[in-house]
């Protein structure tokens, strides 16, 4: 059951992420300085969150370039 529900939340944050509905359904408009990024910021932290769950971790994949000599 937890694992339906991480599933299911991936899903929802995915297609909250692409936006399927041209901007029609947004929780927090994004015209609101500062605030208005919010619910997107929290749409990725929860599909990256959901996908770390069952061992994709996309945190790393541009790995670490900043530390290469």
């Amino acid at each position: 059951m937890k694992k339906l529900l991480i599933v299911i939340i991936g899903i929802l944050a995915f297609l909250y992420l692409i936006n399927p509905f041209f901007g029609i359904f947004e929780l927090i408009p994004d015209n609101f300085p500062i605030v208005g990024n919010l619910d997107e910021a929290t749409a990725a932290f929860l599909l990256f969150s959901s996908l770390s769950y069952f061992g994709i971790d996309v945190r790393n994949v541009f790995g670490n370039w900043w530390k290469r000599k």
